[in-house]
């Protein structure tokens, strides 16, 4: 199965994205990361105000294979979290580059999304297996 990702989005190895809009930047997990966890059945996030740094453990997503810890795709602070997906955690498998974005930071430096992979690169990357 090939996956296509938005242009406008940059990923981490890690396979979170980061989705800038203006002076914020929408983070979530990629539709390849979301196909090979399965079953969504509890999202964990950070709370608004929180710090990320870039590279850290920011939450979590468990399915019914596995736990699997979620990056920080660059440094920032949680202005906002989805609450839909952490009532409705499916929420994150119909739509994760839409409505299942899991949340938004204003991020300390926006040059740090230089240092993500496009989407062409990314997606070369994950649909090459």
């Amino acid at each position: 199965m090939a996956f296509e990702f938005p242009a406008s989005f940059r990923f981490a190895d890690s396979h979170e994205y980061a989705n800038a809009d203006g002076d914020l930047v929408r983070v979530g997990i990629s539709a390849f990361a979301v196909d090979q966890l399965g079953d969504i059945v509890f999202v964990d996030l950070p709370d608004v105000g929180a710090s990320l740094t870039k590279g850290s453990s920011f939450g979590s997503v468990e399915s019914v294979k596995a736990v699997e810890d979620m990056y920080a795709p660059l440094d920032g602070e949680v202005v906002e979290r989805n609450e839909a997906v952490l009532a409705s955690p499916e929420e994150l498998q119909n739509d994760p580059h839409g409505a299942g974005w899991l949340l938004v930071l204003r991020p300390k430096d926006t040059a740090q999304l230089d240092s993500l992979l496009d989407a062409a690169a990314y997606g070369a990357k994950v649909n090459a297996g």
